[in-house]
């Protein structure tokens, strides 16, 4: 096993609009995997090209995935310019998959322009609990029937527009009322229940042959009654057998309280990648470093095996080799054709007041 791809199972923050001097030995020393961005990263489509193209500069073999939370509605990192999608509930009752791929095609084709080249979206959960605020909007639907028709769409817009999708948040998070960036939510359902209705969206995701699915913050009775899905073994061994799910396995945020409250950054990465994780996510390069050193010392003190590590860094790089292999940097100007003004205006004027 090569140490220095330890770094490739980690999706760091940064800080600003540009990469700092520490944020750039960070990333190129440890060899780190990806990038998150939030609206602080943001100004405008040419600066963000900008950051793409400096953060790119430190790859090592392939690119880094750059990635984003965009799903539309009131999740969007990307606003001025970008053109504003409304909530995929709104999108659901349309009840139009042509119309929601169309809509996530405009969405990559925006992101891809700028060097985002992974979208933390579809959201596959069924908004089936109505006090569930942290979903709500999110879902396309209130049922199975009416998010499981529009998933599949979702992610063949965003494909072809060249940017990976990611399936979230498994095994689903529609019937909870926690929040997991403050607190443990626990799912109480039955395991036929749960086959029934929560992971069929994620069975058409796997089938639409996408390339990440994010595991939830979440107890889940039927599947680990101690663990959340993050930290347990069962769950992810549940995605691989119960959906034959072969591609990469990304967690939630590790920065939520969920993790936070209950464990140190080191040892909920080491008890995450020992369970099956393949990467990490952390919203802030500080703690992002902390849980890299906190994961290299539990390498160090045979805490974590090896050949499980070398499974999940080749399928990184082999994502990364399918997809990402031919690189080019940002033209800049080449920026205002994607974004002009008149684009696409009869798609969303249809979700106008």
């Amino acid at each position: 096993m090569n140490l220095n791809d330890v770094g490739q199972m980690f999706m760091t923050g940064i800080s600003g609009l540009s990469l700092t001097d520490e944020e750039k030995k960070f990333i190129q020393e440890s060899n780190i995997g990806g990038i998150i961005l939030f609206k602080h990263n943001y100004e405008a489509p040419g600066q963000l090209a900008e950051l793409v193209n400096e953060i790119q500069t430190l790859r090592d073999e392939y690119p880094l995935y750059i990635s984003v939370d965009q799903e539309g509605g009131r999740v969007r990192r990307f606003q001025t310019h970008f053109s504003q999608l409304p909530s995929m509930f709104k999108v659901g009752e349309l009840n139009s998959p042509k119309t929601t791929f169309e809509l996530h095609k405009l969405m990559g084709e925006e992101l891809s322009a700028c060097g985002v080249n992974l979208d933390y979206s579809p959201c596959c959960d069924i908004w089936s609990n109505p006090n569930n605020k942290v979903i709500g909007d999110r879902s396309f639907g209130k049922n199975l029937e009416d998010v499981d028709k529009h998933v599949s769409a979702a992610i063949r817009g965003l494909h072809t527009a060249n940017v990976l999708a990611c399936a979230k948040h498994f095994p689903g998070h529609g019937d909870t009322t926690k929040d997991s960036h403050y607190d443990l939510p626990f799912v109480k359902k039955s395991m036929k229940q749960l086959k029934e209705n929560e992971l069929v969206p994620f069975q058409k995701a796997a089938k639409s042959r996408i390339e990440f699915v994010m595991m939830a913050h979440l107890v889940v009775d039927a599947i680990d009654k101690e663990l959340p899905c993050t930290l347990s073994k069962k769950a992810y061994t549940f995605l691989r057998s119960e959906l034959k799910y072969k591609r990469i396995i990304i967690t939630d945020d590790m920065e939520m309280k969920a993790i936070t409250d209950h464990y140190s950054y080191g040892d909920a990465a080491i008890m995450a990648i020992e369970a099956g994780a393949d990467i990490l996510i952390y919203r802030s390069l500080e703690k992002a470093k902390e849980a890299y050193d906190g994961l290299m010392l539990g390498i160090k003190e045979k805490k974590v095996n090896k050949s499980n590590i070398e499974d999940k860094v080749k399928r990184i790089y082999d994502c990364k080799k399918r997809f990402l292999s031919e690189y080019n940097p940002i033209y800049i100007p080449s920026l205002s054709k994607v974004f002009k003004e008149s684009r696409n205006t009869d798609l969303l004027d249809q979700f106008s007041e």
